[in-house]
């Protein structure tokens, strides 16, 4: 029998799909939240690697921020990633949503990392 696949796991699998089709070389910009945080990380996906990664479960945050899970601090995480990423030579990216939809704090962290430099 087959297994019962979830429509997230689905969304995730599709979104993923067109990612590698698009990427070009370029790393990728994961994205994943939960209920009270939020994470973000680049990965090369040709060497299996993280390159820089940032959450709001960061201390400096954690002290900085009201909670983590609020746009305001995805917006902050954005910017971490991305100051992060350019220490490193990482300019361009392909944003990786996961089975998350594109507005809320998964919006908010792109726009910040786009504030911060990165191109997607």
């Amino acid at each position: 029998m087959a297994k019962d696949v979830s429509i997230e796991q689905r969304r995730k699998a599709r979104v993923r799909k067109a990612i590698r089709e698009r990427a070009y070389g370029r790393p990728r910009l994961s994205v994943f939240r939960s209920s009270k945080q939020i994470y973000a990380q680049i990965i090369d996906d040709e060497k299996g690697q993280t390159i820089v990664a940032a959450s709001s479960m960061e201390k400096a945050n954690r002290e900085a921020l009201k909670t983590g899970a609020d746009t305001q601090a995805a917006k902050v995480v954005g910017k971490l990633i991305a100051e992060r990423a350019a220490a490193k030579g990482v300019k361009e990216v392909v944003f990786d949503r996961g089975a998350y939809m594109y507005h809320g704090r998964v919006k908010a962290l792109a726009e910040g990392a786009r504030e911060g430099g990165l191109q997607f």
